[in-house]
């Protein structure tokens, strides 16, 4: 939980670089803990980072593959004086998740074997129906088409080439300059001036009802597109886009991200055990030692998923001491750091892929239409290798 904390609360540090870091030490780790402790290890770093990765979506405005879209409705709570309900709200939409996904990951031990041919074969189909559904409902069809494909070949562009990239400490992943640029930096560089405003917590303004209302089409998108194939979190984006508009209704879109999330994360183990693939790079470093029963796996999901929903809260209520913060200072140096870090971690071409994504991300403050079109640039080569085109 130490490790999923830190890579959850620092920007560029995701939990599959700490699972690297843990397997290189597996030859030590393993003679003490066995692998029922490596085990656990895993999964609550994976637990853990899934509920804290919203911290930095909130108040620094920082997109991870899992919050890309997640950054707007709850930096605009920030703006709001409201931080801390957003980080509550996403937390709550989170442990929601888990108690559904668990169950759900359960039966999926059963169906998964039996459907996952015909699931192969529909991937592309679903994803096309998916963005179809959320650009013809736009009043602006024709910009957001387009923005889709120019995203698409961008991501296209950087997933072919991804092997220029530095992989340095074993982080380098092309996805973090590709989300920076198309959801971070835009958002960053177009942030209106002044001081964060004074945060203050009286309370959720959504109900329970509301609440596990939103939650169902979170933990369904999050169990999709921890099922089907070549999809990551990024993609339980834009597949909630459509069922809960971002820039509409932003607690409840929020919480049913939060439960996308850690949905995902729990169906990753079901797929991992039912049919051994791995969704992640927690579920990777499982593929180096014996898997523990998936019983105990999920009970420790559970109760990692108790503790994180405390920790998140616990960190939630330190909102208040960004109040009177200069937002202008905060946005440059953070805005500085993401460069420097995805400098550091991809290199040049990461760099060069970082300047594209940020003139695609530009484009939606410009003409104030939305964002959701821009996680083409996942979907599309997703799309194109469910139909056997080999862009990567």
């Amino acid at each position: 939980m130490v490790c999923g904390t830190i890579s959850g609360l620092t920007p560029g540090i995701h939990a599959n670089m700490i699972a690297a870091f843990l397997l290189g030490f597996s030859p030590i780790i393993l003679p003490y803990l066995g692998p029922e402790g490596m085990a656990a290890i895993l999964i609550a770093t994976l637990i853990t980072h899934s509920f804290l990765e919203i911290i930095p979506a909130t108040f620094l405005g920082v997109p991870d593959d899992g919050t890309a879209l997640s950054v707007l409705p709850a930096h605009s709570l920030t703006m709001d004086g409201k931080g801390e309900e957003a980080v509550r709200i996403s937390a709550l939409g989170s442990l929601w998740g888990v108690i559904f996904a668990i169950p759900l990951a359960l039966g999926a031990l059963w169906f998964i074997p039996l459907l996952q041919t015909p699931i192969d074969i529909l991937t592309g189909s679903l994803l096309i129906l998916i963005m179809g559904i959320v650009i013809v409902r736009s009043e602006s069809t024709g910009w957001l088409c387009a923005l889709f494909l120019v995203s698409g070949l961008l991501g296209m562009f950087a997933f072919r080439f991804d092997y220029l990239s530095w992989n340095t400490l074993g982080a380098g992943n092309i996805l973090m300059p590709l989300l920076t640029g198309l959801f971070g930096l835009p958002f960053l560089l177009t942030a209106s001036e002044g001081r964060i405003p004074r945060q203050h917590y009286s309370g959720m303004e959504i109900s329970t009802h509301t609440i596990i209302r939103s939650t169902l089409p979170g933990t369904f998108a999050g169990l999709v597109v921890g099922w089907l194939p070549g999809l990551s979190t990024a993609s339980a984006n834009t597949l909630v886009s459509g069922f809960i508009p971002y820039d509409e209704g932003r607690r409840n879109y929020l919480t049913a991200m939060g439960a996308s999330t850690l949905a995902n994360a729990i169906i990753g183990i079901a797929v991992f055990i039912a049919i051994g693939r791995m969704r992640n790079g927690v579920m990777t470093a499982f593929s180096g030692f014996d898997t523990p029963p998936v019983l105990f796996l999920l009970t420790i999901a559970a109760i990692v998923a108790l503790g994180a929903y405390g920790i998140t809260l616990g960190c939630a209520g330190l909102a208040q001491s960004l109040s009177g913060l200069n937002s202008s200072h905060l946005n440059t140096g953070v805005a500085v750091s993401l460069i420097i870090i995805c400098g550091i971690l991809t290199g040049p071409f990461g760099l060069i892929i970082l300047i594209l994504a940020t003139a695609i991300g530009m484009i939606p403050e410009l003409l104030v239409i939305s964002r959701v079109p821009c996680m083409g640039v996942v979907t599309i080569p997703v799309i194109l290798y469910s139909f056997g085109i080999r862009v990567i």
